[in-house]
Formats: C-alpha cells, sequence, structure tokens
C-alpha cells in the first residue's frame, strides 16, 4: 500500500479562541457556556461586529434558525435579545437544517446568520455557529473578534434607547425558500418517479424539508425519524446510527437510503442491499463524474488528514489531485478556496459542493448521487464502486480534559512504537474533537487485525492518561 499521507497528531487551530471550537460554540445546555446571559452577551457582541453601516442606510438584520432540541427556545431568545439591544433586527425561523440557514441568510440579504445546534451530539448538548452575509462559516479570526467583545467595556458602551432597539419576528414560510433551492439543484430532465428511498432525518432539523423535498420531485418516500419531541434528536437514528435506514432499506425493498444527522448538514447513504456508502464513496462518485464531464475544478477534490486512501489512490488514478485539509468542513472550505475547488468533504458525509453553496448540506449531497443515478442509469452499488476503501479503524475515547496531545509522553511513545508496524506503510492519527470531550484516534493499513491492535494500545494509552471510566 503507497503511503498518502504522514501521521501523527492534529490539534486544530485556535487563533486566541476559547469559547469556539472547530464548529461554533457547544456545550451542555444551561450549563457554561450554553447559557442563556452568555448567549446574550454572544447575541451583543455579533451585532456589533455585523454593523456595517449606519441604520439609515439599511436595517441590520440577522437571521436564526435552530433544530429540534428543547433548550433551542431557551438560547434562541437569549440570543435574540442580545441582538435586539444593540439595535440590529432579528429574523427567527424556527427548525432549519444548517445549510438552509446557510442559504437563507445570502438570500435574504441578512448581515449575519446563527444556527442554534449541537449537530450530532445528544439532546442534552446545543451549541451555535455564525455564518456571514454570503452564507460562509466565520473564520477564526472573526470568532476571536467577537469572544474578546464579550462583556468587554467597549460592548457595555454601547447600548441603542427608544426607537433605535431592534426588534424580532418570525418568518413562517422560509422552509419554502430552501425547499425550492434544493429542487432547482436536481436536473430538470429527471424526477424520482418510480425510486423508493428511505430517508432517516435523525428527528432532526430535516424533519420535514427531507421527505418533502423527495416527495415532491416524484420519489415514494419511506420517512424514518421525522417525529421530533425535543429529546429524541439523534437518538439511535440519523447519520450516526444508521441501522434504522439499512433495515428500512431492506425490509421496504428500497433503492437506497440517505441518513442525515440533526441539523441536515451531511448525509450517510446505503445502496439497495444495505451497504453504507459514506462521504468518501460520494466524494469519489461525484468528483469522478465532474472530471469525465469537464466540470470538476482545477482537477482537484480536497478531503481530510481521515479521508481513507482509497479515495485518493482512486481519485489519482482518474487524473485527479487531491488534496488534505485539517478535520472540520470549515477547514475543507479554506482549502477549497486556496486551492480553486468546486468539491470536497469529509467521510462523515459533510460534502460540499460550491457550484451550490459553501457549507456542508446532506440533502444536496443526497439529490445529486440521485442526479447521477439518474443520468447514468447505474444503481448506487456501482457507482460508489469507484474506491475501494482501505482498512480503517476509527476509535474514540472519551476524555476529561484536552492538553496538547504532544505533551502526553506515554501516548507519544505508544504511536512512535507501533506505527512501524503497520504493513506497506500504513498511517496513525489522534486529535481532539473540536466539539466534544473526544479523543479520536484513526488507524490505517492492509492488515485489519494489525490496525485494529494498534488503535486499541493507543486508546488505551490516552485513556489510562485522561480518559474518563468508559469508552463512547
Amino acid at each position: 500500500m503507497r503511503k498518502p499521507a504522514a501521521g501523527g497528531t492534529e490539534t486544530g487551530s485556535g487563533s486566541g479562541r476559547k469559547l469556539f471550537g472547530t464548529d461554533g460554540i457547544r456545550g451542555r445546555a444551561n450549563e457554561y457556556p450554553m447559557r442563556g446571559e452568555v448567549m446574550l452577551e454572544l447575541g451583543r457582541a455579533l451585532a456589533m461586529v455585523f454593523q456595517l453601516g449606519p441604520a439609515q442606510v439599511r436595517e441590520h438584520r440577522v437571521l436564526i434558525a435552530k433544530d429540534t432540541r428543547r433548550s433551542g427556545y431557551m438560547l434562541e431568545d437569549a440570543l435574540a435579545a442580545g441582538i435586539c439591544s444593540m439595535g440590529v433586527n432579528v429574523l427567527q425561523v424556527g427548525p432549519m437544517p444548517t445549510p438552509g440557514l446557510a442559504f437563507l441568510t445570502a438570500d435574504m440579504r441578512c448581515d449575519a446568520g446563527a444556527m442554534i445546534s449541537a449537530s450530532h451530539n445528544s439532546f442534552e448538548d446545543n451549541g451555535v455557529k455564525f455564518f456571514s452575509g454570503d452564507g460562509l462559516k466565520l473564520p477564526d479570526k472573526v470568532e476571536a473578534r467577537i469572544e474578546s467583545l464579550m462583556f468587554s467595556e467597549e460592548l457595555q458602551r454601547a447600548r441603542p434607547v427608544g426607537a433605535d432597539i431592534g426588534r424580532a419576528q418570525r418568518i413562517d414560510d422560509a422552509s419554502g425558500r430552501y425547499i425550492v433551492f434544493l429542487k432547482k439543484t436536481f436536473p430538470k430532465e429527471f424526477d424520482l418517479e418510480g425510486l423508493r428511498i428511505a430517508i432517516d432525518c435523525a428527528n432532526g432539523a430535516a424533519y420535514q424539508v427531507g421527505p418533502m423535498v423527495l416527495e415532491e420531485l416524484g420519489a415514494d418516500v419511506i420517512p424514518i425519524g421525522t417525529s421530533p419531541d425535543g429529546t429524541n434528536i439523534n437518538l439511535e437514528c440519523g447519520a450516526l446510527h444508521p441501522e434504522k435506514m439499512t433495515e428500512a432499506v431492506r425490509t421496504y425493498r428500497a433503492d437506497l437510503g440517505i441518513a442525515l444527522d440533526g441539523d441536515a448538514d451531511r448525509a450517510i447513504m446505503c445502496d439497495a442491499k444495505g451497504a453504507i456508502v459514506d462521504g468518501d464513496h460520494v466524494l469519489a462518485m461525484l468528483g469522478i463524474d465532474l472530471h469525465k464531464n469537464g466540470r470538476l475544478e482545477g482537477s482537484t477534490v480536497v478531503g481530510t488528514q481521515y479521508s481513507n486512501a482509497g479515495l485518493e489512490i482512486a481519485l489519482e488514478r482518474e487524473g485527479i489531485r487531491f488534496v488534505r485539509a485539517p478535520v472540520g468542513d470549515r477547514y475543507v472550505l479554506e482549502a477549497m478556496q486556496r486551492e480553486g475547488a468546486n468539491l470536497g468533504g469529509e467521510q462523515s458525509g459533510h460534502i460540499i459542493m460550491r457550484d451550490w453553496i459553501s457549507t456542508g448540506d446532506g440533502m444536496l449531497t443526497g439529490l445529486q448521487v440521485l442526479a447521477l443515478m439518474r443520468r447514468t442509469g447505474r444503481p448506487l452499488e456501482e457507482l460508489a464502486a469507484a474506491m475501494e476503501s482501505l482498512p480503517q479503524v476509527l476509535e474514540d475515547v472519551r476524555v476529561r480534559e484536552k492538553p496538547p496531545l504532544e505533551t502526553l509522553a506515554s501516548v507519544s511513545s505508544a504511536i512512535r512504537r507501533l506505527e512501524p508496524s503497520l504493513e506497506g506503510g500504513g498511517r496513525v492519527m489522534v486529535r481532539y474533537s473540536g466539539t466534544e470531550l473526544l479523543a479520536r484516534v484513526m488507524v490505517e493499513g492492509e492488515n485489519q487485525a494489525q490496525i485494529t491492535k494498534v488503535a486499541a494500545e493507543i486508546s488505551a494509552e490516552i485513556e489510562k492518561a485522561i480518559g474518563e471510566v468508559g469508552r463512547s
């Protein structure tokens, strides 16, 4: 096996941020930092950063969406109050996929957008991530500026009064705009008539949008995870638990399945036999098709350090350059912008197609795969065979803290000792999750038994050093 990239450890980008991780701010709802009082000051700081001119020229507006967690009500209103207290208006659209919020922020010409969601985390957690007026996630330096303003004297001095205070209003038909956008990405000459599709919406933000898009395009839809109650988001369903999707596909003899996560910015799929099709396979099939049709910008696809080496091999065989970015869809996008690429993503199912939108979008991903099936007349099983995955093990170790990995001597020693044992130049990656108290271990190589053993030994060393009791 060729060795596509060096192994080692990765800690992500900091840029002076303490609250913000790789995907916004996240934590247990009603505990620091996901408290109402923190959201109030966060809203005030966000409004100050995005007041780009006098209100007399144009009223400033921030769009707020959320997923289906119970704590969303509390955090949404606190954030809105902070924004309004700075003289900026708020538009609240209720449950909406993260990519829908990104699209609407730009489409409705708002100054910024705020998505209240903890993505794939369980319902006890919540989070918030921000988008600029062009629908892009904020760069590190802007997040750092927001943090520096919170509770600062500069922020406290800025308190509009009277008619200068902002107002909030709810927009009831916003999801319709996003549905129209999604349908327009599907070729007009095709529809989904005759296809049976199972879709698991994880009891999350796409519980209405997802099935509706597929139904309006003509599919026979088997909906799963479309009954949110505030506490069942991601609960044994969705992209992290695709078993319900695969079971439904087999039971109802569907042509394929689509499983979204809680905020619907990623999708894991399965073919008619229930075999999982992850983000790497989607990148392979879409990248090769775009390249053959002269539509792959720069003949380049962007992945991450966790992308399977089989993806790199499959793309390079077709004359496509593969670039690895740090883990996190925001860093994938940064690399795509730098390389001039229009396709990138992660194994976890965050796929970014810049021809349509500059953030991961689970429904858009599913629709483009369906369009490829229609155009080629080939089932998903055949299309996914564009790449062959090399053996890979991913393990999560729950930790109590996140010291720099290079300071954990026993862990570093284990990596140095074990990595040479991987046959054919395998690799090891160890990093912290940017959104949870987890250390993530990835081991790749030719021998499944050996990489499983290496991953277990490194995980055990992490657990001894900083682990909580039990492994997630």
